[in-house]
């Protein structure tokens, strides 16, 4: 209910900041996905990009290292040295890149705890060669460190971002377990050649590559079954590639041979030979990498229009989105505006007429002034929307008001003239009626009793000639009657009680010499003639009143007193604001005289 009753430009301000909380909403969603976006570019370009070569490194570096433990010789020391410059420089670009500051902005505390235990296993390659260089350690425990190097860089993968897509992020992680295939397979040749070198293999080395070729068929064939509808190319490359079932082969023939193998003091002697395995390994591990990298860009390629729609949607959320929040808060400013505009002028217009137009065409019509409704009640123009539509019912209004005011008046003026020719007429006869009153009156052969009733009907007819001037005042115009000179003041009062009909009853006091303007002299008269008959009619028969007069600091008070009982506070109240409001009429009392009412006691009224 506050927000309806509200203005409208909280209204329209509300319905903006809606609007805006909406486009915020939808470009936070999408800016999501093109940080996201961003994030996995980064990362891949700090993180997986300068590693993934580092790992073919670090295999070359343990497979030489289980060599030069197992055999050693000068051939495999100085291939091992160039192995490990290489393997050098990749570490050294990778670890540069891994503590760059661009990793930090879209790592979270998994990715940072995995970069920062592979960077710690990374600086802990130093010891592994020392190991290897003083040839003091099992082959065993060094293969096992170099594996934890690779293992921690795998888990750094783990904990990359992808993008917001389901099956781009299905694939990614395919991938990275035929990766992992790809290490084991690695492995595997790493602790074969080592056995090679020594021309014989353990119970425990043989239990080992068992478990690492079981795993790592397993975990292949798992990730080809799951990679094979997205990507049926590396399914096909990895399943029936002669150089990878090769592989396979010569695996089954190692495990198989074992068990019917000569045996030695240290163990068994191996059924393939070193230069049989290298021949094998090495174009299985390239071959394995290379269809898997294929399969990695192929992703790549897929990922192209997934970025694309983020970007797209972002220009279309972000910027199209912010034009149309913009162009809809100019609109609506602009509409609210010309609204506002709109309403003020026709509210405006509505305390115009109710306040100055229609009363003045009301005073004038009192004046008797002639007023045309079609100027003072021009029509406005609002335009044709619904606010134009309620300014011209406003203008139907104001023309109705204006007109209903002018036929009032005009009715009432002829009501006034009607009252005026009436009371005209009236007092032509009562003017006839008193002069021959007069003429009989002032017969010498006439009787007292015929005198005293001829005086009773003057009186009457004095009444009667009062109550058609009366009749003259209100209906706007000047009595007959009027004089030029001052009268005075005693003179006003004999008159005025000469017009009561119990003139008997009334005793004025003696006045000085004050006299009254002529102008005024009319409706005095009237006016005290109406309050003697009222202070006679509403006290006891036995009483008297009286009237006097005496000099006050702003003129002259006249004091009628009578017995009666008055009236209340309230009745007297009402009685004194209704001569201080005046009424609306069209009539206007010719005479300047003022008069106002008061009572100083419950039996006493005055006229000042």
């Amino acid at each position: 209910m506050r927000f309806r009753n509200s203005r409208l430009r909280t209204k329209i301000t509300a319905l903006l900041l809606s609007l805006t909380a909406l486009w915020v909403f939808a470009a936070w969603v999408t800016l999501r996905e093109g940080v996201n976006l961003l994030g996995v570019s980064t990362l891949d370009s700090a993180l997986a990009q300068p590693t993934d070569p580092l790992i073919a490194e670090l295999q070359r570096e343990r497979r030489l290292s289980m060599v030069q433990l197992a055999h050693p010789s000068t051939a495999t020391q100085n291939a091992l040295a160039a192995q490990r410059e290489e393997t050098d420089k990749a570490r050294t670009e990778a670890m540069e890149l891994a503590t760059g500051g661009r990793v930090d902005w879209f790592a979270d505390d998994t990715l940072e705890q995995r970069r920062d235990e592979m960077l710690k296993r990374l600086e802990s390659l130093e010891t592994s060669r020392q190991v290897v260089d003083a040839r003091s350690g099992e082959r065993d425990r060094v293969k096992d460190q170099y594996t934890d190097i690779i293992a921690s860089i795998f888990e750094v993968y783990d904990s990359l971002a992808t993008l917001d897509d389901e099956a781009f992020a299905r694939d990614t992680r395919l991938l990275l377990d035929l990766n992992r295939s790809w290490e084991l397979l690695s492995l595997e040749d790493a602790l074969l050649a080592g056995a090679l070198a020594t021309g014989r293999m353990s119970d425990a080395e043989m239990v080992e590559f068992t478990q690492i070729v079981g795993t790592r068929r397993h975990n292949t064939e798992s990730a080809l079954n799951d990679i094979r509808e997205s990507d049926g190319t590396v399914y096909a490359d990895l399943t029936k590639n002669p150089k990878i079932v090769g592989i396979s082969a010569l695996e089954n023939q190692i495990m198989q041979g074992y068990r019917t193998g000569r045996p030695t003091r240290t163990g068994v002697r191996p059924p393939v030979t070193a230069e049989q395995w290298n021949a094998a390994a090495e174009p299985a591990l390239a071959e394995m990498r290379a269809k898997i990298q294929a399969s990695g860009d192929r992703l790549v390629d897929r990922a192209t229009p997934i970025a694309a729609g983020v970007i797209l949607r972002l220009a279309l959320a972000g910027g199209l989105g912010l034009l149309a929040v913009i162009a809809s808060v100019i609109v609506s400013i602009t509409t609210a505006r010309a609204l506002v505009r709109q309403l003020e002028r026709l509210r405006q217009a509505a305390f115009e007429l109710a306040e100055q137009r229609l009363p003045g065409v009301v005073e004038r019509l009192g004046h008797g002034e002639k007023v045309d409704v079609a100027t003072e009640a021009p029509p406005l123009q609002f335009g044709s929307d619904e606010i134009g539509q309620v300014g011209r019912a406003f203008n139907v209004v104001q023309e109705t008001a204006i007109r209903t005011a002018v036929e009032q008046a005009e009715l009432r003026r002829g009501i006034r003239d009607v009252l005026l020719s009436l009371a005209r007429r009236t007092q032509t006869l009562v003017h006839r009626q008193l002069t021959m009153l007069d003429t009989m009156e002032r017969r010498r052969d006439i009787e007292t009793k015929e005198l005293e009733e001829l005086f009773r009907l003057d009186h009457l007819a004095t009444r009667m000639r009062r109550n058609a001037e009366n009749l003259i005042v209100l209906s706007g115009a000047l009595p007959a009657r009027g004089w030029r000179n001052p009268v005075p003041m005693v003179d006003v009062i004999r008159a005025a009680v000469g017009e009561v009909e119990d003139y008997t009853r009334v005793s004025v006091l003696p006045f000085g010499p004050v006299g009254l303007a002529g102008r005024a002299v009319g409706d005095v008269t009237h006016l005290l003639a109406e309050l003697i008959e009222n202070a006679v009619s509403f006290s006891p028969p036995d009483t008297v009143v009286q009237v006097g007069g005496h000099l006050v600091g702003n003129g002259f008070a006249i004091d009628i007193e009578d017995r009666g009982l008055g009236m209340t506070d309230e009745k007297l109240a009402e009685i004194n604001g209704r001569i201080a409001t005046r009424p609306t009429s069209t009539c206007r009392a010719p005479s300047s005289s003022a008069c106002s009412w008061s009572a100083s006691s419950p039996s006493g009224t005055a006229c000042r």
